[in-house]
C-alpha cells in the first residue's frame, strides 16, 4: 500500500492509544478517533508528531452513524481514504449476571461493541476496496477471550457481543478477500488498561492472573504489536484470523 493512514476507534488511551502510537512509528498517518477525553488524544496525537510522524485526532462517538459518516468524511478531506481501520472502541458494564441486565445495557453494549464496528467496516470498504475504486487495505476487529470463556457472572453481554465480533470478522474476511481487503481480529486476555476501572473492577487484572498460563497480565503494547503486524505487509496473506494474544489462557 502506497498510502498508509488508518484510523484506530477509541485510541485516546489503553490497546487504541498504544496501536496508535506503534503504526505511527512504522510510517502510517494516524487518525486517533476519540469519544469524549480530547485531553488525552491530543496528548497521543503530540506524541506522533514530536516523532515526526502524523496524526490527527477527530472526536466521534462511533455509536452514532452520522457522527461516523462525518469522521469519515473529515479523514477524505484532510488525509485522503484510510488504508487501514482498527475497530477498538469498546466498553464495559458493571459485573453482573443475565438475570440482571437492562434492555438499555444490552443496547449500549451492542451498539458499542458490535453495530459501530460493522458501520465503521462499511465505510472503510467503500474506501478501500478495488470493486469501489480503492488500492486495498486491512482491518482489524478488536475482540476479547471472553469471546471463547463467556465471562459468566460478570459480563456475559461483554463476551456475547466479542463473539459476534468473531463472527463477523470472518463473514467479511471472505466476502472481501478478492477486492485487496484482509480482515483480521486480535483476542486479547486480561491486558492492563483502565477499562477494567471503568466496568468497577480495577485490580481485576492482577486478581485473575494466576489463571493464566504466562502468570501475568498482558500489556497495551502487546496487543499493538498484534495488531499493527495484521495491519501491515508483513501479514500478506494472513486474513480470516482470530489472533489469540492472552498469555495462553
Amino acid at each position: 500500500m502506497d498510502n498508509k493512514i488508518a484510523l484506530i476507534t477509541g485510541a485516546s488511551r489503553g490497546i487504541g492509544a498504544a496501536t496508535a502510537l506503534l503504526a505511527a512509528q512504522q510510517g502510517w498517518a494516524v487518525v486517533v478517533n476519540y469519544h469524549s477525553n480530547q485531553t488525552a488524544a491530543d496528548t497521543v496525537v503530540q506524541q506522533i508528531r514530536a516523532a515526526g510522524g502524523t496524526a490527527l485526532a477527530v472526536q466521534a462517538d462511533v455509536a452514532d452513524e452520522a457522527q461516523v459518516l462525518a469522521l469519515f468524511a473529515t479523514i477524505d478531506a484532510q488525509l485522503g481514504r484510510i488504508t487501514a481501520l482498527v475497530n477498538n472502541a469498546g466498553v464495559v458494564d458493571v459485573p453482573a449476571r443475565v438475570d440482571e441486565m437492562s434492555v438499555e445495557r444490552l443496547r449500549r453494549m451492542f451498539d458499542v461493541n458490535v453495530i459501530s464496528s460493522i458501520v465503521c467496516a462499511r465505510e472503510a470498504v467503500r474506501r478501500m476496496s478495488t470493486k469501489h475504486g480503492g488500492q486495498g487495505g486491512t482491518i482489524v476487529n478488536v475482540s476479547s477471550a471472553a469471546s471463547r470463556l463467556g465471562s459468566a457472572h460478570q459480563y456475559v453481554d461483554y463476551a456475547a457481543a466479542k463473539g459476534a465480533i468473531d463472527t463477523f470478522t470472518i463473514g467479511l474476511a471472505r466476502e472481501v478477500a478478492a477486492e485487496g481487503i484482509r480482515v483480521n481480529a486480535v483476542r486479547p486476555g486480561l491486558i492492563e488498561t483502565d477499562i477494567h476501572a471503568s466496568g468497577g473492577l480495577p485490580d481485576r487484572v492482577r486478581d485473575l492472573s494466576h489463571l493464566v498460563p504466562m502468570q501475568r497480565g498482558g500489556t497495551a503494547e502487546e496487543v499493538a504489536q498484534a495488531i499493527v503486524w495484521l495491519m501491515s505487509d508483513a501479514s500478506p496473506y494472513t486474513t480470516m484470523s482470530l489472533l489469540e494474544v492472552s498469555g495462553g489462557r
